[in-house]
């Protein structure tokens, strides 16, 4: 098949070279001509696992990027994959997306074959039918169905492990109220994963497939924040709360996977999307407890880590290591990372902050250039009164004697990514 993806973002460039790797022509849109010829070139314009062999083999060729909408026109189907950002209040502004959708819709407006519009893109159910959808209408001059097919196909891709959760999905989620052909394209789409891998086909609504996206992450966010919030519980008690996990993980009602209790999460998706849910849910009339919960105990965690830090040494006027920016392993995306609040609070307290992390430091210098950032792993050690462990990098899970160099060595662990040691004042955050 020919698809095209419009935008090249961590999900549309994802999405576009694993389509190739899959056997389809791909075209990629996207305004930022930058982006456009690193992708021609065979270079991808993000960090991500797996994702570098892919966009070198097929950048060019059967993967190829332009800044012209209009090209979708000469594909079957196109992904909007356009970044929802929050605004003050939680809820999501779609203008990006609309705008994109309109210009798809008039790209495809002469065309005489059925074109199917595909949204990849994180958007509540109201958005896609009360907005996006006559949004596309209008422009291509056309209603759903005739000649023209908008579905629902939300990715549950995540960064530092995107291709490969493409590659093998747990489910794959089709949002098309029955419309047969969008089915039946996508079906074609999908059927190299669907054969290879038996992957289950969820065929449901648009609105419906809408709110998985919104309801799968807010239930992980939750999980997350309930193992935090229990292990706080547990450090209080002097009892190990991964020793509690891996016991409670046994019971299949509960699964083993997200109870690695910690500093918290962050990324683009399960604050963005808890929040937006819960403004959502506030605007429809209900108030959403558990939602609201969830996002309290993880904005609280970075704070007790800091706390953990305050019992053991007066950082003011002295350094002190934070080793990890990125928000998780594998990328170099610093979005809602829990190292933005430590390093906040540690400025707060007067500390000389220096900072490492193998990807993430030009993305974090846009944030704070006034620190000091270490090429190494060991730099921000040398000399330092403490270090602050803020998310597990092979190369920081390694460091182990480097913390030696340290004036006094304390460190306040938010991963569990080191051992207790003697030599070492240790402190985890919840064990």
């Amino acid at each position: 098949m020919h698809a095209s993806v419009v935008g090249s973002g961590y999900v549309g460039t994802t999405v576009a070279a694993c389509l190739a790797d899959l056997g389809h022509d791909v075209t990629a849109v996207d305004i930022d001509e930058e982006i456009v010829e690193r992708l021609n070139a065979g270079e991808p314009p993000i960090h991500e696992p797996g994702l570098d062999p892919l966009v070198s083999a097929y950048g060019g060729s059967s993967l190829e990027a332009t800044t012209d909408h209009g090209a979708v026109a000469e594909t079957d189907l196109t992904f909007l994959a356009i970044e929802t950002p929050a605004n003050d209040d939680g809820s999501i502004d779609p203008a990006a997306l609309l705008a994109a959708a309109e210009d798809v819709g008039e790209a495809v407006a002469d065309k005489d074959d059925y074109h199917l519009v595909v949204v990849k893109s994180t958007v509540l159910p109201d958005v896609v039918e009360g907005e996006l959808v006559p949004a596309i209408e209008r422009a291509a001059g056309k209603t759903d169905g005739d000649e023209l097919g908008v579905a629902v196909n939300p990715e549950f891709q995540r960064e530092g492990s995107a291709v490969d959760d493409f590659m093998s999905p747990d489910k794959i989620v089709l949002g098309t109220d029955g419309d047969e052909r969008a089915l039946d394209r996508l079906a074609e789409l999908y059927q190299p994963l669907v054969s290879d891998w038996d992957v289950p086909v969820v065929e449901t609504g648009r609105r419906e497939a809408a709110m998985i996206k919104y309801a799968n992450n807010s239930f992980l966010a939750a999980k997350i924040s309930l193992i935090n919030d229990l292990g706080n519980v547990c450090k209080e008690f002097g009892v190990d709360a991964y020793e509690v996990a891996d016991a409670i993980g046994m019971d299949d009602r509960v699964g083993e996977r997200f109870l690695r209790s910690g500093v918290g999460w962050g990324g683009s998706c399960f604050g963005k999307d808890t929040a937006a849910l819960a403004a959502a849910a506030r605007e429809a009339g209900y108030e959403p407890s558990m939602l609201e919960a969830a996002r309290e105990v993880n904005d609280r965690q970075p704070e007790r880590m800091l706390e953990l830090l305050d019992t053991h040494v007066d950082v003011s006027g002295e350094r002190v290591a934070v080793l990890g920016l990125a928000f998780k392993p594998g990328t170099d995306d610093v979005r809602n990372s829990r190292a933005i609040p430590v390093i906040e609070g540690l400025q707060e307290r007067g500390a000389e902050v220096v900072a490492h992390d193998p990807n993430a430091v030009e993305n974090m210098r846009e944030r704070f250039p006034e620190i000091e950032y270490a090429d190494a792993p060991e730099g921000p050690l040398e000399g330092a009164e403490a270090a602050l462990i803020v998310t597990e990098w092979e190369e920081i899970v390694e460091l182990d004697a480097e913390f030696d160099r340290m004036e006094t060595p304390v460190v306040i662990d938010g991963r569990r990514a080191i051992d207790r040691r003697e030599g070492l004042v240790y402190e985890g955050l919840t064990w």
